[in-house]
């Protein structure tokens, strides 16, 4: 028998109607996969200046996550002499983000940053902590952690988000003055931000097809949007500017992210409901894979497939 969650017409008068389609709160991401120039010299960054630990290789493709932990967050895929990433981006990946356990894991990678000589760009966002990278391909990355779920505030019937300063020094006494031995097991995927053409088109995929539930809309140029009541999931800004394009074959870019959801079932009414807002959407070996309206791949799968 065809379930609800099967049925087209069902999601799509969900995707209509007030209590339209919602990602499960269970909902997480998984492994981001890029394309680099040149998978030893960004195996060594990675491992040197990230800290996260190469778990296999074989050819042109390796898989990377955190010690001591199974999970792979980033896969990378060499295509010789792909082009680096320019400085305002193409529609696309703007950057992936990484999250620590605790506080004081960021603190240590703060400190381990400034010992290794690394230059990363800061900001406190109310909810949450965080550092910017560039990998050697000039792909964007964040490194943060979280403030806890009850310390966040609303404003205007939005969740309060902001960029201020970091406190560095409080942050660094946070580490507790031990060494930072890599990505600590429990880092996760935290959420991905991306570059699209338009807001509006972002929003009408994101949130009416895919599931995600708008969290802030008022910051300039960007929506941001999770599951579950997190501070987001997902951002999509227009801010590499109205003439941005997407990246070529030949140049280094995110290949495809993915969306962890709790059982098939829920990979099937996302994949329906983005069916019923006219979205292609193909069945492959681990998920469902679609494309948004930018050409980003996007791959619906549960912990099985990740």
């Amino acid at each position: 028998m065809m379930s609800s969650a099967d049925d087209p017409n069902t999601t799509s008068r969900q995707a209509g109607a007030a209590d339209r389609y919602r990602l499960p709160a269970e909902t997480r991401l998984g492994r981001v996969s890029l394309q680099v120039a040149d998978l030893q010299r960004s195996l060594e960054w990675y491992e040197s200046v990230l800290g996260l630990r190469v778990q296999s290789r074989a050819g042109s493709i390796a898989s990377l996550g955190p010690h001591g932990d199974p999970a792979t967050l980033v896969e990378l895929h060499e295509r010789t002499g792909a082009r680096p990433s320019p400085p305002k981006g193409r529609l696309g990946l703007y950057h992936y983000a990484i999250l620590l356990p605790t506080r004081g894991d960021l603190g240590r990678f703060v400190a381990h940053l400034g010992a290794v000589g690394a230059r990363a760009g800061a900001s406190d966002h109310l909810v949450s902590e965080a550092l910017y990278l560039r990998d050697p391909d000039n792909l964007g990355i964040e490194v943060y952690a979280d403030r806890p779920r009850a310390e966040w505030q609303r404003s205007s019937g939005e969740l309060a988000m902001d960029s201020l300063p970091l406190d560095f020094a409080s942050l660094v006494d946070a580490g507790g003055g031990s060494a930072w031995e890599g990505m600590p097991s429990g880092t996760v995927m935290g959420h991905m931000h991306l570059h699209v053409g338009d807001v509006p088109t972002a929003e009408k995929f994101f949130v009416n097809g895919l599931g995600f539930d708008v969290m802030v809309r008022s910051y300039p140029g960007a929506l941001f949007m999770s599951a579950g009541g997190y501070h987001h999931h997902l951002g999509a800004n227009t801010w590499a500017g109205p003439g941005a394009s997407p990246p070529e074959d030949d140049d280094a870019r995110l290949l495809e992210w993915s969306v962890v959801l709790p059982a098939e079932d829920d990979v099937s009414a996302a994949a329906a409901n983005l069916g019923a807002w006219g979205t292609a959407t193909r069945r492959g070996v681990d998920g469902v894979i679609v494309s948004d309206p930018w050409g980003t791949a996007l791959r619906l799968t549960t912990a099985a497939g990740a």
